[in-house]
């Protein structure tokens, strides 16, 4: 019986003709001709002012957290159910994280939560588009502006996906992509930065680049450049850049393939998860879904363990998702514990992401269509 694997990353058009093309025209390094049409293809689908490509997404809420001049004393919001790389950006810097649970529908950022969680040291609030559905926007804008706070969107699940027409990773000062293996679109390792206030490209571009001014250099506005601020190493390779493009470019038909798969998934699936008290992605109407995930949620940590050994035993490969960040050892030193974020903690031991990568046949999601089918909560 053939593996079905929870992901599977791989060439779906030219990325290998560009990395060939790249590492013959003699410029490896990164910000060549490649890194500059990834950077148009996202600044054109997002309207971002500038978008600068980084070698990962967590390196890209490190700028961020740099560009916001977070330190020691701040506060910053940000959900429980997240990957570690969105809190530690900020606490880096020195900021305490303030833990919000999630909304038990999208599982995003509960923004009812956030006028309580406010308080006169937070600096901002950092929201993640869970599975590409978007966060309720309308209103964290009018909390965060009601309070003069920043808002970083981490949207590394959500690129090309939409809240009320408009696409995720427009509404906060800047936000943040992800090209992980996992990914709808990837390289491997990579990342962006996407700045959606023009106040902030300047330094963006130096903190970048190692705390240089070496991009203006390269454009020919200064005769030299030299070292003008904090920074680190966070442009990508070229390489990198090239195999990106070759994605970035068939964009179109890999959401229109995700979004086939996702829609097959939720109608077959759709009568089984009722009879056996099972729940499948919740989409507002409002929103269009980038479709990075699809997952089913259990009734508990029990059922759910035993649904994935039930594939496991039939060769397809499921997987559970975060650990609730509040829960975990490095959050004991703010205090934090059991039954802070209810919600996250009971979605944490429910949730069961299936395999969905836009390479995926009819007929090995028909497997798993039939193989989840057949489980008895």
């Amino acid at each position: 019986m053939r593996f079905i694997p929870f992901n599977s990353a791989k060439p779906l058009g030219r990325e290998l003709e560009y990395v060939a093309r790249a590492a013959s025209a003699g410029h490896l390094s990164g910000d060549g001709d490649f890194t500059k049409q990834c950077e148009g293809v996202l600044q054109q689908h997002i309207g971002a002012r500038r978008a600068l490509l980084t070698t990962s997404c967590t390196h890209a809420l490190e700028m961020a957290a740099l560009l916001l001049n977070i330190e020691a004393g701040d506060q910053v919001i940000v959900p429980s159910f997240t990957f570690v790389s969105t809190v530690n950006a900020f606490v880096l810097r020195g900021a305490t994280p303030v833990f919000a649970d999630i909304r038990p529908d999208t599982l995003n950022l509960d923004e009812r939560q956030l006028p309580r969680l406010i308080g006169p040291k937070t600096k901002a609030i950092v929201v993640v588009h869970y599975a590409g559905v978007g966060c309720e926007m309308d209103d964290i804008l009018a909390i965060a502006r009601a309070h003069g706070v920043a808002i970083i969107e981490d949207n590394a699940h959500g690129l090309f996906g939409r809240y009320k027409g408009r696409p995720l990773g427009s509404f906060g000062e800047a936000s943040t992509l992800s090209f992980h293996d996992t990914k709808n679109f990837t390289c491997g390792e990579g990342g962006a930065l996407l700045l959606n206030s023009t106040d902030m490209i300047a330094r963006a571009e130096i903190l970048r680049e190692k705390g240089t001014d070496r991009s203006r250099f390269f454009r020919g506005e200064i005769d030299k450049y030299t070292w003008v601020d904090v920074g680190s190493s966070y442009v990508p390779s070229e390489l990198l850049a090239a195999f990106l493009f070759g994605q970035l470019e068939l964009h179109d038909s890999i959401q229109a393939r995700r979004r086939a798969l996702s829609a097959r998934y939720a109608n077959a699936l759709k009568p089984w998860a009722e009879a056996s008290g099972a729940s499948l992605p919740h989409v507002p109407p409002h929103c269009d879904s980038a479709e990075h995930m699809f997952y089913v949620r259990l009734q508990d940590l029990d059922t759910r363990q035993r649904f994935i050994a039930h594939l496991r035993k039939q060769s397809i490969q499921a997987v559970f998702h975060y650990v609730p960040l509040h829960l975990a050892p490095m959050s004991a030193r703010w205090g934090y514990g059991k039954g802070h974020c209810p919600v996250t903690e009971l979605v944490s031991d429910q949730l069961v992401r299936l395999p969905l990568y836009t390479s995926l046949t009819d007929e090995d999601q028909q497997r798993v269509i039939d193989v989840v089918t057949t489980f008895q909560a």
